[in-house]
């Protein structure tokens, strides 16, 4: 629309924040970013997301007054380091405490903003099998579904002000410049990329140019509630999507690299890289959305040759 709004964006400085705020502000809409440093710009707004509730401050709120939309993808880096147990209890802290502050903030306005698409992802489900999940399926019995309950339910204060409160239960965002993709493509270049494991398990990527547009379109459908699974229509098996990969790069991916190994490297992590983690875009689809990226070979394109926005400091 030619109608400028106000989005405010926590975790702005992050892979997907940084396309996210690009992308809106490309559109003329006022971006306005929580961040934890000391303010650099009009439009920033300093926040302490570690302390939870008590977090809620008064700056906090009045920059939340009457905004069109919240977008929370606060938290620490799934993949950002290897998985021990104090890093895990930052995964999950960083989000929990995120969440409940500006859940809590949203819900002491005098004006609520129109919504909070508050992010969660894949991993709420677990180990899916080799069907595709839709939203209601339960929640999963691994670290990350745990985390992903815990970081959903956050958001509780806001939703029982009245704010309607969306979760973008993200996929395997496949782009340069952050996610899985960065472990995986400089690999597969050297010709030294395979499959992970068996192979088998299934992925459900999303382009990051569809990711940013799911976001904006859960901020700008008033019917959508509640959690919405951001992949594409089609899924593809580890193999494949790594197969898809070395095709765009023109290499080979004969390689194949044995869940011990990944183990050694990642952590627990690895063991989530070896689970299915198939997911059904039928809600996103439904509520009008139009996949720019709808393909595994669409996607693997789109991430080899697209350039990705510098991220910033927060």
């Amino acid at each position: 629309t030619g109608t400028q709004r106000t989005y405010v964006v926590a975790g702005s400085s992050g892979f997907i924040g940084t396309a996210l705020v690009a992308s809106l502000q490309a559109d003329g809409h006022r971006v306005v970013r929580l961040v934890r440093r000391p303010t650099e710009h009009p439009d920033e707004v300093l926040w302490n997301p570690s302390l939870g509730a008590t977090g809620a401050s008064r700056e906090l709120r009045e920059a939340l007054e009457g905004v069109h939309a919240v977008v929370n993808l606060a938290g620490a880096g799934i993949a950002e380091k290897r998985w021990d147990e104090k890093w895990k209890r930052a995964i999950i802290d960083s989000r929990v405490a995120a969440t409940t502050c500006l859940a809590t903030a949203i819900a002491d306005t005098h004006d609520h903003p129109g919504v909070l698409v508050s992010a969660s992802a894949s991993g709420y489900y677990g180990d899916t099998g080799p069907d595709a999940v839709e939203e209601d399926a339960a929640v999963g019995s691994t670290f990350l579904a745990r985390v992903c309950q815990a970081w959903e339910q956050s958001a509780a204060p806001a939703r029982e002000a009245g704010v309607r409160v969306v979760h973008p239960r993200t996929g395997l965002v496949m782009a340069q410049g952050g996610g899985a993709l960065d472990r995986l493509l400089p690999v597969v270049k050297l010709g030294a990329g395979g499959r992970l494991g068996s192979g088998k398990q299934w992925w459900s990527p999303i382009s990051l140019a569809d990711e940013v547009g799911a976001l904006r379109h859960l901020c700008d459908t008033p019917t959508v509630t509640g959690p919405v699974n951001l992949v594409a229509p089609e899924q593809g098996t580890n193999a494949e999507i790594t197969d898809a990969l070395g095709r765009a790069v023109h290499r080979p991916t004969v390689a194949v690299v044995p869940g011990f190994a990944l183990r050694i490297v990642l952590g627990e992590f690895a063991d989530e890289l070896l689970l299915d983690q198939r997911m059904s875009a039928a809600k996103l689809l439904g509520s009008g959305y139009e996949f720019r990226h709808p393909t595994v070979d669409a996607i693997v394109h789109e991430a080899v040759n697209s350039d990705i926005p510098v991220t910033r400091s927060e």
